[in-house]
């Protein structure tokens, strides 16, 4: 027989950029990469932006039983309860986030595996976010409907960003996938790259309306 048990625990995020700026920037991760890294990723962006990159709650090794550690927000051992607490932590964070400075913006970005989760944060927290991306992943399938869309979730800014060139989305789906995105009212932005962040289209989406 299964259950479970609820505990505390420590998550880590990692912040960079302009400490005065009322623009913030969080940042999720892909499958198996570490925000100490990846925010880096954001770099173009620290004059004139906060940026914020948590950590996905399951660390791991890599490749086999040593050496590089990455990160995961999910996997489909125990989905339903790892999606609650991804949107528990998120949730948590943000609200200490802005309980202690205002921000004009909030954007959150979600990239690879990072992305759903984005999305379902976005779409069903009650906190100011302003701004979705949604970089080099796709819409969870609980939250991609046309009925989802019709009844008025889909108000705020949303952005799909993706590399003509990502392993990911062969040629054969990439029209399809952005298609898909426009028809559901996102601004949709393709570059010249792989599966990565790519600095002059992150400039590019993040100040664009």
């Amino acid at each position: 027989m299964e259950e479970s048990i609820v505990i505390a625990k420590t998550s880590r995020f990692f912040r960079e950029g302009n400490p005065d700026s009322n623009k913030l920037l969080i940042a999720l991760h892909g499958y198996g990469q570490l925000p100490s890294y990846f925010i880096q990723k954001f770099k173009v962006l620290f004059e004139n932006w906060q940026v914020v990159a948590p950590e996905g709650l399951h660390r791991f090794y890599v490749n086999g039983h040593a050496g590089r550690v990455g990160a995961s927000w999910m996997t489909k051992e125990a989905r339903e309860q790892d999606i609650v607490d991804n949107l528990n932590y998120l949730e948590a964070l943000v609200e200490q986030l802005i309980s202690n400075k205002q921000y004009d913006e909030i954007v959150l970005l979600g990239f690879s595996q990072g992305g759903a989760t984005a999305a379902r944060f976005f779409y069903q927290s009650k906190l100011p976010l302003t701004k979705l991306i949604v970089w080099a992943s796709v819409l969870p399938p609980d939250i991609n409907s046309e009925s989802f869309f019709s009844s008025g979730n889909n108000i705020r800014k949303t952005v799909f960003v993706v590399g003509d060139e990502d392993p990911f989305f062969p040629d054969d789906q990439l029209s399809k996938v952005k298609d898909s995105f426009s028809e559901i009212g996102y601004q949709v932005h393709a570059f010249a790259g792989k599966h990565d962040i790519d600095e002059k289209t992150l400039e590019v989406v993040i100040e664009k309306a």
